[in-house]
């Protein structure tokens, strides 16, 4: 579509400037929990956790917002497409900080060798699955059975890091319990989208909330910083 002919609307401008305010957020609470962590290694993870989920997101989010402001086009489409594939292995890593942060959190506590297992190893199968090429992720048709596939592993991830936060519970009068509830949600959000998006459109809004659920998880950890 060519610039020229292209009109912005409004859903497209809103949903532009959400995923813009989004990353900034990211970006700023990264550097907030460098800037004070003093040294603490908690929270320079909390940083790295952060800045992890901004950049992740950015190859992805970044041409989104390109694609609602001038329109779209092969380049913006195949950008969309690896974006897609970077912040899918960002967000397995995201899990794997959460699982170090847990462990930083709770010293005392020691993680179940099974979840941790169950954590570790589908965690490296969605990542090596991600790296397929027949993912197709520069197409607009994918590959619904690896999308499957490594949404399924991905979930169990999740639900490993979910049972350890449920397991510390509201020790030292932190509320990292909330953590359960955040991924829940965005568990919840994401994995329609990925497997209806396509073919019911109106199931995209789900990443709003899934969104603002990975929000509450830095906001958890910004309230623990200060």
């Amino acid at each position: 579509m060519s610039k020229n002919n292209y009109k912005i609307k409004m859903p497209d401008l809103m949903e532009a400037i959400f995923d813009a305010c989004y990353l900034i957020f990211d970006l700023i609470a990264g550097i907030l929990f460098f800037v004070y962590s003093k040294g603490n290694p908690l929270f320079i993870l909390y940083g790295v956790l952060t800045l992890t989920l901004c950049g992740g997101d950015a190859f992805h989010l970044v041409p989104r917002i390109k694609r609602a402001v001038y329109g779209t086009n092969d380049k913006i489409k195949r950008q969309l497409g690896i974006g897609l594939q970077v912040s899918s292995i960002t967000m397995t890593v995201f899990y794997i900080i959460l699982l170090f942060i847990w462990k930083l959190t709770f010293p005392t506590l020691t993680a179940p060798l099974w979840i941790e297992a169950m954590i570790w190893i589908s965690a490296i199968i969605r990542i090596v699955v991600c790296f397929l090429p027949q993912n197709n992720w520069t197409s607009e048709e994918g590959n619904m059975k690896l999308s499957v596939i490594r949404n399924a592993v991905f979930a169990v991830t999740g639900i490993g890091v979910i049972l350890l936060y449920a397991i510390s519970g509201n020790m030292y009068d932190l509320h990292l319990n909330r953590m359960v509830a955040a991924i829940i949600i965005s568990f919840g959000c994401y994995i329609p989208v990925t497997l209806w998006s396509k073919t019911k459109p109106m199931i995209g809004l789900l990443m709003i909330p899934k969104t603002c659920a990975y929000m509450w998880v830095i906001v958890i950890g910004l309230q623990l910083l200060f």
